[in-house]
């Protein structure tokens, strides 16, 4: 879909040249410049299309709160509950950004620039976390300490969980962050500590404040970890509106508020990012350590690793080789959600891509304020939580197709909005790589526009699209709220299974849907890393 005309392949003439032609010539090429740098109308009405789909849970949010009236916003927003669900969620967004922060840029900076032994295995292990959901870390904890419970748990496990949001980018950025200024810092009497700060940190700052951003919505969004923890957030308060009292007007209104603040925290990212200081780079050699110094770093690298995977996974295994867990296991119920949960996710990751791919192709190949919407609204999903997508499409669903109330349709499309900007944004740097000079030669010999796109941009963009498609397939296996709101009668997930049996303690049973639920996860994961090294290799 990132076609453009045969013209806009042409080299444009030089200035001499394009100064001995008539002016009616020159506008000619002006008007053709024009027309080539517009994208098709086919394609911005499929853009268009897939952004209003994108659009539907937050702007039937707004109706649904906005038909409350004034009176019961104020009502709603000022009792004493719903204000201390928002200073919790604040709080707890707050302690968990600042944290993954500055864990996740230590992280960074001792496996990139510090001389450690196996830096590539460090690296790997910093990143598990993002494999283990944050519900069963939260169960893997509470086996070993039934007692887990308020901000502290909460807290400590979701930094632990998100840490790998802040070192990946980071420890990226370093490796393209020039070393000449802090080099020259360290000549005029800094620390190592004070050089970095004062000349690398403006360098890789965006990366790691746009790391934050994504910390900061997982903390704002989190359900299931908060509610095992019994640490009540505005998630904990829609959810019991919804099913407790069933009070819609209630539940909608404190979604709206979670949007919000998520909103906010969306904006404050942009105004705190800046803009990355040019420098010239300058690969930096890793530095030197004592072995005293080794192995006081060691254990911050570790930290993330240890809390939120090697402990919680004890946990599991304790509770796999109890022989009652085995005893008791119900193989046709386990099967079941294992086919629930792999189908599930291989069609919402097909509808994700099918609804991104008109938005990566617009944002890949034009600019322009309609394409900055519809790019906009396509990311929407970004900054909404799924317990907020999953209460929005199930008023929609009740008011416009009571047909699809509870059905696999509705669920698929909550996924699909839910974890479409993850395939936007790999499909748009894949389309962006496909040569436009490319589909120019084949649209010269002959070919239609579509069969161009065909057979020139799909098999070159194919790796990005299949990594995206495998993105949403691992986010949608791992995602709780909305499947519990919108999951039809009689199907559960290996999620909902473990959230169901750990709702009310019942650990062993809840074991072995917690163990599939990793191996089932893992397998996209080690496809996608497949598909990542066989795209390196071609390029």
């Amino acid at each position: 879909m990132t076609l453009a005309p045969p013209a806009a392949a042409a080299p444009a003439p030089s200035g001499a040249a394009a100064a001995s032609r008539a002016p009616g010539e020159r506008g000619a090429d002006a008007r053709l410049a024009s027309r080539a740098a517009r994208p098709p109308l086919w394609l911005v009405l499929l853009g268009s299309f897939a952004a209003l789909l994108a659009s539907i849970p937050l702007v039937y949010l707004l109706v649904r709160a906005g038909g409350s009236g004034p009176e019961r916003f104020v009502e709603t927003l000022t009792r004493g509950r719903v204000l201390e669900y928002a200073a919790n969620s604040l709080g707890l967004a707050a302690a968990t950004t600042a944290t993954a922060l500055v864990l996740g840029t230590a992280v960074a900076f001792t496996l990139s620039r510090l001389r450690v032994p196996f830096p590539r295995l460090w690296l790997l292990a910093s990143s598990l976390p993002l494999a283990v959901p944050s519900f069963l870390a939260g169960y893997g904890w509470l086996v070993l300490v039934p007692s887990a419970q308020g901000f502290v748990p909460s807290w400590l496990l979701l930094s632990a969980v998100t840490m790998p949001y802040v070192a990946l980018p980071v420890a990226a950025a370093l490796r393209g962050a020039s070393g000449d200024l802090e080099g020259v810092a360290r000549t005029l009497g800094r620390g190592p500590l004070s050089a970095f700060f004062v000349a690398t940190w403006p360098q890789v700052r965006p990366a790691a404040i746009a790391g934050g951003l994504l910390v900061a919505l997982y903390a704002l969004s989190d359900f299931g970890l908060v509610a095992m923890m019994r640490f009540p957030t505005l998630t904990w308060g829609i959810s019991a509106a919804y099913s407790a009292s069933f009070d819609r007007a209630q539940a909608a209104i404190l979604a709206l508020l979670l949007v919000v603040l998520a909103l906010l925290v969306v904006l404050g990212e942009r105004s705190a990012r800046g803009r990355v200081p040019r420098a010239a780079a300058r690969a930096v050699a890793p530095r030197a350590i004592g072995r005293g110094m080794l192995l006081s770093l060691l254990p911050v690298v570790a930290a993330a690793p240890v809390v939120g995977v090697a402990i919680p996974l004890l946990g599991l295994a304790t509770r796999l080789v109890q022989a009652e867990t085995l005893r008791e296991l119900d193989v046709p119920r386990l099967l079941a959600a294992i086919g629930s949960t792999v189908g599930v996710a291989l069609a919402a990751a097909a509808l994700a891509v099918v609804l991104a791919l008109p938005i990566a192709a617009l944002g890949a190949r034009f600019r322009g304020r309609l394409v900055s919407v519809i790019e906009s609204a396509g990311y929407l999903g970004h900054a909404l939580p799924g317990i907020v997508v999953g209460l929005s499409l199930v008023f929609f669903s009740l008011a416009v197709l009571p047909g699809l109330y509870q059905s696999v349709v509705v669920l698929v499309f909550a996924y699909a909005v839910l974890f479409m900007p993850k395939a936007i944004g790999t499909m748009r740097s894949g389309l962006a790589d496909v040569p436009v000079s490319l589909v120019a030669v084949a649209r010269t010999l002959g070919e239609s526009p579509l069969r161009a796109w065909w057979r020139v941009t799909v098999p070159l963009a194919l790796p990005s699209v299949g990594i995206g498609a495998l993105l949403v397939a691992i986010a949608t296996m791992k995602e709780l709220p909305a499947t519990l709101l919108l999951r039809p009668t009689g199907i559960q997930t290996l999620a909902t299974e473990l959230w169901n049996r750990t709702v009310v303690f019942e650990f062993g049973a809840a074991a072995p849907y917690a163990a599939v639920l990793v191996l089932v996860a893992a397998v996209p994961a080690m496809v996608l890393s497949g598909i990542r090294s066989t795209a390196k290799e071609e390029w």
